[in-house]
């Protein structure tokens, strides 16, 4: 016998849909939790960030050592990330249910198509906005911490993992897992607003919520393909591949500028 709380066995098999372009999901257990456990997130994101820049902070960005830029850096994003996972636990029916996390080699191969398409993107959209804003303006604010900034070669291989692999996997738990799964739940009328209205949704606030200004029309044009990996699976781990496929070449480059091998 099951109690009344626990989540029912989500089916293996997909239906079909109409939309051509968009896969049918099964149906999921419904979960405690929406938008406020989404502005509960950031509020830790925010508060970890201000905490960790109060703490650390001695001088200006130029004089911030390798060791604080690399905790400054990781810190926030990963308490977040860990926040929202507690939150699909004690409210819901865990992250693999909650947040469709779960491994799939067809996810993989999604991701990765839609990473190469969001890599053409983002390297015409960088090409287009430093014609707009000035070279000068174009650096973003990793690499703003890291310019002229030695690192040692372990320093700077953990800044690029998590550059690639960690924070892709960190950022789409919030925000196209937790906000999406948030969006998903509103209604409007008798309707709820659905896979489409997340899409928007965590696309615009993902591209906003860096608070780099200059930078978000960039980083909506880097932002759609990945969102549109988690809208045709229904699922996070492809979203999470196209993130990582987008961030490899700017994390292979701070590496490169960090060690040396390349003039910044």
């Amino acid at each position: 016998m099951t109690s009344p709380n626990s989540p029912e066995p989500v089916p293996d098999v997909e239906p079909t849909t109409s939309a051509p372009h968009v896969r049918a999901v099964p149906e999921y257990p419904s979960h405690r939790w929406g938008f406020g456990a989404f502005l509960l997130v950031e509020a830790v994101l925010l508060a970890t960030a201000a905490f960790v820049g109060v703490f650390l902070g001695r001088g200006s960005l130029a004089s911030l050592p390798v060791g604080d830029v690399l905790v400054g850096t990781m810190l926030p994003t990963l308490f977040a990330a860990l926040a929202a996972l507690a939150i699909t636990k004690l409210r819901g029916n865990g992250p693999v249910i909650d947040l469709r996390l779960s491994w799939r080699w067809d996810d993989v191969r999604v991701g990765l198509k839609f990473g190469v398409l969001g890599v053409v993107c983002t390297t015409v959209g960088v090409l287009v906005w430093t014609e707009v804003v000035g070279e000068h303006n174009a650096t973003s604010a990793i690499s703003a911490l890291v310019h002229d900034k030695p690192m040692s070669v372990s320093a700077a291989i953990a800044m690029f993992g998590y550059l690639w692999l960690l924070g892709p996997v960190c950022e789409e738990i919030i925000y196209r897992g937790l906000l999406w799964g948030a969006t998903e739940r509103l209604e409007w009328g008798k309707e709820k607003w659905g896979r489409l209205a997340a899409f928007v949704l965590s696309t615009a606030v993902f591209a906003v919520s860096h608070l780099e200004p200059l930078r978000t029309s960039l980083l909506l044009v880097i932002a759609i393909p990945i969102g549109l990996a988690r809208l045709v699976t229904g699922r996070l781990l492809s979203s999470i591949v196209a993130h990582q496929m987008n961030n490899f070449l700017p994390a292979l480059a701070i590496l490169l500028t960090t060690l040396g091998v390349v003039s910044g």
